[in-house]
């Protein structure tokens, strides 16, 4: 059987959630690391990449990866950022995974809802005869010169998590990796304790087939299909984006209130507005699009709030007029905002 994920979507495309990116950030802060530079001329801020609705390209993420990597002191940036992963780092996901009902299904749920995470590697399950089976994990050549820092962080990352559902005793039985060995190879082994070959064709783990058949104490059918389906909705918003599409929603979402203009926007990201314009255009999408879609997104998580009127949503939106709102909102949905409204339990 050969199990597939994601991959495929183009490098400028921004759909890639920055979960990878806060967890430099993060790592930086604690070992004292300017990261001042890392997001210089991307049209990004380090508020913006905590926020969880942000997306970036992929050639985004490798750029503040390249410049990240040099400041820092320490062999195996990779392995002390898996390092440090839990559940709680897997969100909804975790919990999907934690709740499944066995070691096997956990896994196929990662794979499936792997793309929620932002990784950078794409993850596929190989799984070829009856004692073993390898995740096997791949990256555009447009990163080749980082596969070892993305190698480490995303295996060592599966590993702590693999630890954290099947218990301490959890390893594989070997690490396949296609570069050669660093200078850090005792950071490898204590962390992964299993046999290392480097400069092999691909980049795997693989792992004992006894391990897929593991139940799990923490199953609970209920928890794990409510999770699944929150998984579920979250892929649905990794639809594609381009950089300066997703650039103009991310300063739309905190100002919306404000109604800002297209030359506003443009402005901040420091682009003449026949400029901004001509780039969405290539996006084939338009300032009124995308303020459109980022109010009806805010609208709808809004109304969820019985205790918010409509006038109230229709405010926080930059309507000053229920009434305005109520024909903009059918506009862009279909359907009145009231409609749209949970029944009460």
């Amino acid at each position: 059987m050969h199990r597939r994920s994601g991959g495929g979507d183009r490098l400028s495309i921004a759909n890639v959630p920055t979960n990878m990116l806060c967890g430099l950030l993060l790592l930086a802060e604690q070992l004292g690391v300017n990261s001042d530079h890392w997001l210089n001329g991307l049209q990004l801020s380090a508020a913006q990449l905590n926020d969880p609705s942000t997306r970036i390209s992929y050639r985004q993420a490798i750029e503040v990866i390249r410049r990240a990597l040099p400041t820092f002191a320490i062999d195996g940036v990779g392995l002390a950022m898996g390092g440090n992963q839990n559940g709680g780092n897997f969100g909804l996901l975790g919990l999907a995974m934690k709740t499944a009902r066995t070691f096997g299904d956990a896994v196929r749920i990662g794979l499936d809802y792997q793309r929620n995470l932002g990784p950078l590697m794409s993850l596929s399950l190989e799984d070829n005869n009856s004692t073993s089976l390898a995740i096997v994990a791949t990256a555009p050549d447009e990163a080749n010169d980082l596969l070892p820092f993305l190698c480490e962080e995303m295996f060592s990352s599966i590993v702590m998590l693999g630890r954290e559902l099947a218990g301490n005793e959890f390893s594989p039985l070997r690490l396949e990796l296609g570069y050669p060995p660093p200078s850090c190879i005792d950071h490898y082994q204590a962390l992964f304790r299993c046999e290392l070959r480097f400069n092999q064709p691909r980049h795997a783990l693989v792992l004992d087939q006894r391990w897929m058949q593991l139940p799990f104490a923490s199953y609970n059918p209920v928890t794990s299909q409510q999770a699944l389906s929150l998984c579920h909705a979250q892929l649905a918003t990794l639809a594609g984006r381009g950089e300066t599409t997703a650039a103009v929603e991310r300063q739309l979402r905190p100002r919306l209130r404000e109604n800002p203009q297209m030359s506003e926007i443009a402005l901040a990201l420091h682009l003449s507005e026949r400029t901004l314009r001509r780039q969405l255009a290539d996006e084939e999408t338009s300032f009124t699009e995308v303020h459109d879609r980022v109010r009806t997104e805010r609208a709808l998580e809004l109304l969820q709030d019985p205790e918010l009127a409509v006038a109230a949503v229709g405010n926080q939106l930059g309507f000053n007029d229920a009434r305005e709102f109520r024909r903009a909102f059918k506009r862009w949905t279909g359907q009145t905002p009231s409609g749209t409204r949970l029944p009460p339990s």
